[in-house]
């Protein structure tokens, strides 16, 4: 398969789960993949699993810790400088906490690197992005956004918290995030899509604690594999037929229909603004 040849791929959460099957499939595509990773070592080892996968292409990683508004400025700029062209920008990359925590910017850590590393790094990477003919940008969200809304005078989970909820508001800020972008990128030719992978057996939920944690390994054994969680991914990184389309919400390689809050264009506009303002801070 050459589909993706001669095409940058920038991905996030690609060392395991879904987002490394992801990887390396578009890298048998073609593609020359460009991790974000927090750890050297599982970074080196994906890259090993890439080049057996799309041999010659000098895959690379970038190391940064998506909690780090400042860190990912750092590594956007290292990607900048070092990539005139982004064909697909894939954020994929999430966590789950049972308990609240703060990032070093003081933002609730399920938001932080669920939602605002991707608004950040999507920003960090707007030139060499809105200036590949083409570009495609992939956002992995969650069924799980079904039955919450956001609470825009408390983002931040600070008067009440619970691991579960606050990742289900993430995944709306996902969706949200995407049509907003898809929006601000129409006319561009730029598309900007999410989706749901399905529930998938994966390193996810590793260091949650509490009840969440222990949990998640039985709620596993009827999960679907990382094979399988990966398609919609691939799919809307490189297939044809999703060319031109944006600001859509996918499942199983079809479009979907989001919850009616995720659809709220209002609510978008509000979350961008928002994280503008996080991000600048």
């Amino acid at each position: 398969m050459t589909a993706m040849d001669g095409k940058v791929v920038v991905i996030t959460g690609g060392t395991s789960g879904i987002g490394q099957v992801a990887a390396e499939s578009l890298a048998a595509m073609g593609a020359r993949i460009v991790l974000v990773a927090r750890s050297a070592s599982r970074a080196e080892e994906a890259i090993v699993r890439l080049n057996r996968a799309g041999p010659g292409i000098a895959h690379r990683y970038r190391l940064a810790d998506l909690a780090s508004l400042e860190e990912i400025r750092s590594v956007g700029a290292q990607i900048v400088s070092s990539e005139p062209r982004i064909d697909v920008l894939i954020n994929n990359a999430g966590a789950l906490f049972n308990g609240r925590k703060e990032t070093i910017d003081g933002l609730e850590m399920t938001f932080a690197v669920n939602h605002m590393a991707y608004f950040a790094l999507t920003m960090s990477l707007f030139d060499p992005l809105t200036t590949t003919p083409g570009a495609r940008i992939v956002n992995t969200a969650s069924a799980a956004h079904q039955g919450v809304q956001l609470d825009f005078d408390d983002l931040q989970s600070r008067r009440a918290y619970k691991g579960l909820g606050a990742y289900a508001r993430s995944k709306l800020a996902n969706i949200l995030f995407t049509r907003e972008l898809a929006r601000r990128l129409d006319g561009a030719g730029v598309t900007a899509n999410c989706l749901h992978p399905g529930f998938v057996a994966t390193r996810f939920g590793k260091g949650a604690g509490g009840l969440v944690e222990a949990v998640l390994p039985l709620a596993k054994l009827a999960a679907i594999s990382p094979e399988e969680g990966a398609k919609t991914l691939v799919h809307l990184a490189s297939a044809p037929e999703v060319e031109g389309v944006t600001g859509r919400y996918f499942h199983q390689c079809r479009e979907v229909i989001a919850s009616a809050e995720a659809r709220d264009a209002d609510a978008a506009h509000r979350l961008w603004e928002a994280s503008e303002q996080l991000a600048a801070a």
